[in-house]
């Protein structure tokens, strides 16, 4: 039997322990009405935000399966920081076989809803993270302006035509670094192949001017996944 191998991230941030359960909540948005003479009907709606659960271990001492050296504390500040900031972050799990082909990943913006911190004495002196996400929808107000043209001695309004994108080129993903990356690393989890680091260097040039030297808060634009 293979095993699959997961990485989980917060924004930048990965779990240094692979939570040993994901659950994904996918609520829909029908609506079921009676009608007077034809009884019950289903009405087909967009879905709702997907809702996201997960506990997963922060080490106090370092274990053979843990991927970094990094404290509890440092996890639970960066995850304070994101709920105080009032922002989404994006979530992504990455899943790949033990020789390393890239298989489906989940990426999405969500919020953190709710989160907990539990120590246990059986858990000696690590902690264990509980935290519940909920995904997040851009939105904004749409504003139609409207221009007075003069027709005759009576004055005309009339909705100007918006402006609409007319580029067909998909918007580059971007990826905003964080302590410990490098392009290498950016490229394993943003692209499936640590190789393709060049890739992101060529299309940031003009922002690295050495591709060993990224700093914390660079937002570096990233291909597409598929080369295809």
């Amino acid at each position: 039997m293979y095993k699959m191998a997961y990485e989980f991230y917060l924004g930048a941030m990965k779990l240094p322990v692979t939570p040993s359960k994901l659950e994904l909540k996918i609520k829909s948005g029908n609506k079921t009405v009676n009608l007077i003479n034809d009884g019950e009907i289903n009405m087909l709606k967009s879905p709702g935000l997907t809702e996201i659960s997960f506990e997963a271990l922060l080490p106090q001492v370092q274990y053979p399966f843990a991927d970094t050296l990094q404290p509890a504390d440092y996890f639970m500040e960066r995850i304070e920081l994101f709920v105080t900031e009032k922002a989404p972050v994006r979530f992504q799990v990455m899943r790949t076989l033990p020789g390393g082909r890239a298989l489906f990943s989940t990426d999405m913006l969500v919020t953190i809803e709710d989160y907990s911190i539990t120590e246990d004495a059986k858990e000696g002196f690590d902690v264990v993270l509980s935290i519940k996400l909920k995904q997040y929808r851009k939105y904004g107000t749409k504003i139609i302006e409207t221009v007075k043209e003069n027709a005759g001695s009576d004055t005309v309004e009339v909705a100007a035509e918006e402006k609409r994108e007319t580029s067909s080129a998909p918007a580059n993903k971007t990826h905003t670094v964080g302590p410990g990356d490098s392009l290498w690393s950016i490229a394993k989890k943003e692209l499936g192949d640590g190789s393709r680091w060049n890739e992101i260097y060529e299309l940031n040039k003009d922002s690295i001017s050495n591709p060993n030297l990224i700093y914390d808060g660079q937002v570096l634009k990233i291909p597409e996944r598929d080369k295809s």
